[in-house]
């Protein structure tokens, strides 16, 4: 089932009404970027967070599953937690601290 783009932007704006983060469509799904790094992905009308070290505080508020089959684990942030975890937005932007930077792509 795709993702409604009102899910979309009821999610960005509950994370940060300022515009930190940024949404790409992918299949009828959307990937949650900050910058150029993904952090979270919304499928299924469902915000999934990536499950790294700075995503640590949520395992004991979130479950963990996976956002499409044959993906890793994520930890499912439901709508009504949105509003419980008060700094989500935080720990979204740390995650994206966090991860690699992508190498650049070379030139033929």
């Amino acid at each position: 089932m795709a993702t409604q783009k009102e899910t979309v932007n009821f999610i960005l704006d509950k994370l940060a009404p300022d515009g930190a983060f940024r949404v790409r469509a992918m299949f009828g799904e959307y990937a949650l970027y900050v910058g150029d790094r993904v952090v979270a992905l919304v499928c299924d009308n469902q915000l999934y967070v990536k499950i790294v070290p700075a995503s640590e505080s949520l395992a004991d508020r979130c479950e963990r599953d996976a956002p499409y089959p044959g993906a890793r684990p994520h930890y499912l942030v439901e709508e009504h937690q949105l509003d419980q975890i008060k700094n989500l937005s935080a720990i979204l932007l740390d995650i994206a601290d966090s991860l690699p930077e992508k190498k650049p792509k070379k030139k033929r």
